[in-house]
């Protein structure tokens, strides 16, 4: 059992809402309290959950895929697996739950932006399913993180290569543009039924267009899509 780094009885009235984010109560909070510890703030942090939980989260992951494309080829399945546990991909969803609202950091971290840096968001989310792991067993986080990637994982298709976002970015590269910038201009609905608006800009085109999604990537990938059949026009 985790040594508590906090008061946990004041983290866990703090964290109800994340964990109706998660879909899943803690019995024991200090396992999520652990979770949410970055090195900079004690000794007694995240590191080893993130370990683990990098370990559930691909399997879980890679079960899914296998089951979902029955005649996907290993390589096809690999691709797919690598861009649903990356770190951007963990880094958005953990932003969507709104991880970094609840995140324990040492105080030079906390000035230096620390709960704006993906690489921390998405150690964070391992760290989570880890402590899950933990708390209750491989059944339960498995729910979690299914949940979780419910519209990443219909959206995967093992003959796509490359998905919007990354196909605009490399249309604007090749004509010497600024990257393209998104912004979430609303978050709506109750925890277990989102739905984002996200704005894609190319500011040195002057254009934008918007979408909606049940996730934020899902919005982006959307609003990507838009601009991509935009430019293409020009």
């Amino acid at each position: 059992m985790p040594e508590p780094v906090h008061d946990s009885r004041k983290m866990s009235t703090g964290l109800r809402k994340l964990q109706a984010r998660l879909g899943y109560l803690f019995d024991d909070s200090r396992y999520l309290e652990m979770a949410l510890t970055h090195r900079s703030a004690h000794k007694n942090n995240n590191e080893r959950l993130e370990f683990l939980g990098d370990a559930v989260l691909g399997l879980v992951i890679a079960r899914a895929l296998f089951e979902r494309f029955p005649d996907a080829r290993e390589g096809k399945l690999t691709r797919m697996r690598a861009r649903l546990v990356r770190g951007d991909t963990l880094s958005e969803i953990a932003e969507e739950i709104e991880v970094q609202t609840h995140l324990i950091l040492g105080e030079g971290e906390l000035k230096a932006g620390g709960r704006q840096r993906s690489s921390i968001r998405a150690d964070a989310l391992e760290a989570i399913f880890g402590a899950i792991y933990l708390d209750a067993d491989s059944q339960k986080v498995r729910e979690v993180i299914l949940k979780l990637y419910e519209s990443r994982l219909a959206e995967a298709n093992p003959d796509i290569e490359k998905d919007p976002k990354t196909l605009l970015q490399e249309a604007v590269q090749k004509q010497g543009k600024a990257l393209p910038e998104y912004q979430i201009l609303s978050k709506s609905g109750q925890a277990h039924d989102l739905e984002f608006m996200v704005e894609c800009r190319l500011r040195d085109m002057d254009i934008a267009e918007t979408a909606k999604g049940k996730s934020r990537r899902n919005a982006e990938q959307t609003a990507a899509q838009r601009m991509l059949a935009k430019i293409n026009q020009i």
